[in-house]
């Protein structure tokens, strides 16, 4: 079933999102995580999408063995990076055959190492080419785009940022997801400017629970994201217990998921980083709110 229709529904949606391991244990480990989360009843799990040629397949596999095996609609991500249009193709049409009907379509970042992106040679240069390329290709398929409150970390100002949005709606995009972010305030004045702007689409806001400082920390730094000041200062006073950064991470998720929820938010994206228990007990203390 397309995403854009489960959002049309009376409550908000739920989603958890995790990245393919690279080995054959991970794989099954990571399979039977997301197979306890059905009696969760999320709306919907996404699969990153590796530059790597098999870290790629999984992707592929694992995202048509949540729906079809465990029964739980799937949403694969597609990346502009080190791929051509040829190869693009060949990987939606395998998608279309497995019966997966939602792509998020992204640029991707810059490999590891490389200070920017530069498409191959063949390939695209933006998200909108790519979402304009599926749509094409397969009109039925539904699409997600990525969106970024605090702007992206690329973008000269944010309303380049609007600018560019809008043409990967204009491509085809049927609703968005956002970058990760820790001010509820940033997301809802985002959501104004987009209205603003003449977007109407249903935002998902992307949550991601502070599991470690440090992590967090590169994370923020590699999406423009920010953490804070108050945040920050309670996740470092306590970083060297990590039981203790945790906790403090989780409680400030849930009061975001709270809020958000309170404030009609069309759905909440979990950025598991592959640990769903964080995301599973937030999910215990908001599902009244549904």
């Amino acid at each position: 079933m397309h995403i854009r229709d489960l959002l049309d529904g009376p409550k908000p949606s739920l989603s958890f999102e995790f990245f393919p391991p690279k080995d054959d244990i991970g794989f099954w480990d990571l399979y039977r995580t997301i197979e306890s989360l059905k009696p969760v009843q999320p709306t919907y799990v996404s699969v990153t999408y590796g530059a790597g040629g098999v870290t790629r397949r999984k992707t592929l596999d694992l995202v048509a063995r949540i729906k079809n095996d465990i029964g739980i609609e799937s949403m694969a991500h597609l990346t502009c990076v080190g791929a051509t249009k040829v190869e693009l193709g060949g990987v939606v049409d395998d998608l279309k055959q497995r019966g997966v009907e939602n792509i998020l379509a992204l640029r991707g970042d810059p490999p590891e190492g490389e200070p920017s992106f530069t498409p191959a040679a063949g390939g695209f240069c933006y998200a909108s080419e790519l979402a304009a390329f599926i749509k094409e290709r397969h009109p039925d398929l539904c699409l997600g785009g990525a969106c970024y409150p605090e702007g992206h970390p690329e973008a000269p100002d944010r309303a380049k940022c609007i600018d560019h949005l809008k043409h990967k709606v204009d491509a085809g995009s049927e609703f968005l997801i956002s970058q990760l972010f820790f001010d509820n305030a940033d997301f809802f004045a985002f959501r104004d400017r987009l209205g603003e702007a003449g977007v109407d689409l249903p935002i998902i806001a992307g949550i991601m629970p502070i599991l470690s400082v440090n992590q967090v920390k590169r994370f923020t730094q590699m999406c423009g994201a920010r953490i804070p000041g108050s945040l920050l200062r309670k996740i470092e006073a306590v970083e060297d217990d990590a039981e203790a950064v945790r906790h403090v991470g989780m409680y400030h998720s849930t009061q975001q998921c709270l809020d958000l929820l309170s404030q009609g938010v069309a759905g909440i994206h979990f950025y598991t980083l592959n640990r769903s228990t964080a995301t599973r007990a937030i999910y215990q203390l908001i599902k009244t709110s549904l």
